[in-house]
């Protein structure tokens, strides 16, 4: 295991390795996505039912203020910025619920929409819930819908690996934004379950559709993914890490130690 990170070794990793500072996410790409959430988009929106309509300037705004975007409104190319210290001020925020849960071994369920990136990230937290108690969930494991792709439709499932969600088809795990996943496994839990999770760690979509069904929720979001940074607003997201959610999955291990440490999962 790596040595936990000080916050300025981590902060000096994070803009090294480009999940924080200057990142290669597009200007362009987040004020698309930004436009397209306030126009009502459902992809756009991760499954959550937000509370008001949410005007382009003041997503915009709410960028600047929980992700660090630059502020200047006539930068419309080009890269743009993730603030490192919002970065680990979430992850602190994220690693103080994870470490109530712990506490009280809480039923949790994971799962991400970017398994070529952020997988061992919640593949660590999962083992070390697991191994301090906590119910980690894996409901609805083999449920398949179909989805649209540029090739034509597909068959996509979920699969667990080492009790976390991901989506899965043709022999490969797939990045995703949709919420139907999660409202699967929360479906699936409603009608044959009898229990409910006290925390989702997760991201995109399985994020917003917990949050949205009323599970606390912490999770991670790309300054191109405004959506969840929206339902923390509104407190249907309890935390949320604005990074750059698809560099090499190494990248993340001080991250990951960092977080871990933070929880009081590791010392």
């Amino acid at each position: 295991m790596t040595e936990v990170p000080t916050r300025t070794e981590l902060r000096d990793h994070l803009v090294r390795t480009l999940i924080a500072g200057e990142v290669a996410t597009p200007r362009q790409n987040n004020l698309l996505h930004y436009r397209r959430m306030a126009a009502g988009k459902p992809y756009y929106q991760f499954g959550l039912e937000l509370e008001r309509a949410w005007t382009f300037e003041e997503i915009f705004a709410l960028m600047v203020k929980k992700c660090g975007i630059d502020p200047d409104p006539s930068h419309v190319y080009g890269d743009d910025t993730i603030d490192p210290e919002l970065t680990i001020d979430a992850l602190d925020a994220m690693g103080d619920r994870i470490a109530q849960a712990a506490e009280r071994r809480e039923t949790v369920l994971l799962a991400t929409g970017h398994p070529s990136g952020l997988l061992p990230v919640y593949l660590a937290v999962a083992r070390e819930l697991a191994e301090r108690g906590c119910a980690v969930l894996t409901p609805a494991a083999g449920w398949s819908y179909e989805v649209d792709t540029p090739q034509g439709p597909r068959t996509r499932q979920i699969r667990y690996i080492d009790r976390v969600a991901v989506l899965s088809g043709g022999g490969a795990l797939h990045h995703t934004h949709d919420p139907h996943p999660m409202r699967a496994i929360l479906e699936e839990l409603t009608v044959n379950s009898t229990v409910w999770p006290d925390l989702a760690i997760a991201d995109h979509g399985w994020a917003g559709a917990a949050g949205q069904a009323g599970v606390a929720t912490v999770g991670f979001a790309d300054c191109n993914d405004p959506a969840l940074f929206a339902g923390e607003a509104e407190g249907k997201v309890h935390a949320v890490v604005p990074l750059d959610d698809n560099v090499p999955p190494h990248y993340y291990t001080p991250l990951t130690v960092y977080l871990l440490a933070r929880s009081g999962l590791i010392d």
